[in-house]
């Protein structure tokens, strides 16, 4: 027997190869469920931790085994969150990530992940969300779903039922193409990068609303700004004059990468309905801005 074996488990490469194979899949499903790519990587983790311990020739399906540790360890660090987020300096948003085409690409994961659906789901409960983010996202059968959430498959369907409903009651009213939507989000990086006031009134919704996260780190407003009047004025109020903007894609969208002195200072994302910008969302906590530099693989 090689030293990479032991009776029952297989072999220790093949565990890694599974997990490895699985990685980017595992990573989506915790970021989804959990708004952090920070957290995600933590779970990732213990995730390594719980799969190294298994007996592997008992696990008929990896795929589904590795989804169901990582949506379990999910559900408890959404548990750890829900307790920081309460103590959290004003407005808290999701962690922008850097990501690649082929996440634009796939418009349903790339909805999924914007930060308009993640801040959607935010107002789900763990479970609801963890339901609802196996079934509509990754298509996961119910009774897989069942045993990642210690639930019977007859429970499951009626919670994927009421999250699917508070969903839909709640989720962005966007009737535009990606094609629509991305030119609009250019208007907006034009007027922006130009300083055009009327370009930035003629694309801005009259009841827009801005959402600023500083996390007490960085000067941020500590309430949802509402209109467009008032966002423009707190952005005028706010802009420094060496100010840099770059577009570049953030969770699957068009977004804006704001330097200052050459710096990172911010990353912005915007929600698009019906022609015009009716969300704007702008991250500067420097512990959020860590997955800009490389693109993130996302996958369902």
């Amino acid at each position: 027997m090689s030293s990479d074996e032991s009776p029952g488990t297989g072999t220790t490469s093949e565990a890694t190869d599974a997990f490895v194979g699985h990685r980017n899949l595992l990573f989506t499903v915790a970021y989804e469920m959990l708004g952090s790519a920070a957290d995600a990587e933590d779970v990732l983790q213990e995730a390594w931790l719980r799969w190294a311990e298994v007996d592997h020739a008992d696990v008929r399906d990896r795929r589904a085994y590795l989804v169901r540790i990582t949506t379990r360890l999910s559900l408890n660090r959404m548990r750890t969150t829900a307790r920081r987020r309460e103590s959290y300096v004003g407005p808290w948003l999701p962690e922008p990530l850097l990501t690649a085409p082929d996440v634009a690409e796939d418009v349903e994961l790339a909805d999924s992940v914007s930060t308009a659906m993640l801040l959607v789901l935010e107002t789900l409960t763990p479970t609801e969300r963890a339901v609802f983010v196996l079934r509509e996202v990754f298509a996961v059968e119910y009774d897989e779903i069942a045993a990642a959430v210690d639930k019977s498959p007859a429970a499951v369907r009626q919670i994927a039922h009421r999250a699917r409903s508070h969903v839909e009651a709640r989720r962005p009213r966007e009737s535009v193409t990606p094609t629509e939507r991305d030119a609009v989000i250019a208007r907006f990086l034009t007027a922006t990068a130009t300083g055009d006031l009327q370009g930035l009134m003629d694309v801005l919704a009259p009841d827009v609303v801005l959402l600023t996260d500083g996390g007490g780190f960085k000067k941020a407003a500590l309430r949802p700004i509402h209109g467009r009047d008032k966002v423009l004025r707190f952005l005028a109020a706010v802009a420094p004059e060496n100010a840099e903007a770059q577009v570049v894609t953030i969770n699957g969208q068009p977004a804006l990468r704001l330097l200052i002195g050459g710096e990172l200072d911010a990353i912005g994302t915007m929600l698009v309905e019906d022609g015009l910008v009716t969300g704007l969302y702008l991250v500067r906590n420097p512990h959020k801005l860590g997955r800009i530099d490389g693109a993130v693989p996302l996958t369902r």
